[in-house]
């Protein structure tokens, strides 16, 4: 074992380092399924700012000092608090609002959310403009399946934050998986590194490496 270490003590710094860079500076994630269209797509792997919100002990989940707050609009990373798997989706209300959805539209502290069509399909799918007190992003509606598209009004507690998926009929955001405590977050994701067409024949995607998530929206 002795030998084996002096050997490879360049190899095993390098594999700590790493996991110490990846838990508590930067991360990346592959985007695996279509429930944040338009705006990330399948093979889209986007990098992640751990140190967005909070300064972690690396290699663990210990917070050692907070670093700044999730603003509505990000699209973040975070364990399911359902079952731990890690998710990515849009924070679209913040502790202490009262949202509510009625027919796919948001009403955030009792003002409705403005939406503009952008574009329309022939499967009967359609693509809108969804601006939330100023911040603008697409979203995709899907009639044809069977979603949660209305909910009560709900009073976001201290220290939770209510996600959805850009894709509204097709994600398993906050509507199923309730809402989401802060100790859960991962980081703040924000530009496509690479990108392949997965559901296609994996060739790259060069026009979306780089693409800041601002400039996707």
């Amino acid at each position: 074992m002795k030998n084996f270490l002096a050997a490879n003590k360049g190899f095993l710094l390098f594999i700590v380092l790493f996991g110490v860079f990846r838990t508590a500076v930067a991360d990346w994630n592959p985007i695996p399924s279509g429930s944040m269209r338009p705006n990330l797509l399948e093979g889209d792997v986007v990098f992640v700012n751990r140190l967005a919100f909070d300064l972690k002990l690396p290699l663990t989940e210990v917070v050692l000092a907070r670093l700044g707050q999730p603003r509505r609009g990000d699209v973040v990373t975070f364990h399911s608090p359902v079952d731990g798997t890690r998710l990515i989706k849009r924070v679209v209300a913040l502790p202490g609002d009262v949202v509510e959805m009625r027919n796919e539209h948001l009403i955030i502290n009792g003002q409705p959310c403005q939406y503009s069509v952008q574009d329309a399909s022939s499967s009967g799918g359609a693509e809108l403009v969804e601006t939330i007190a100023g911040h603008a992003h697409r979203i995709a509606l899907l009639p044809e399946v069977a979603a949660r598209r209305d909910f009560a009004p709900v009073r976001i507690p201290p220290e939770q934050f209510m996600m959805l998926g850009d894709n509204r009929d097709n994600s398993a955001d906050s509507r199923y998986i309730g809402l989401v405590p802060r100790t859960l977050l991962i980081g703040r994701a924000e530009r496509v590194l690479v990108s392949a067409d997965m559901l296609g024949n994996w060739l790259p995607r060069p026009a979306r490496f780089g693409l800041s998530l601002a400039a996707a929206q």
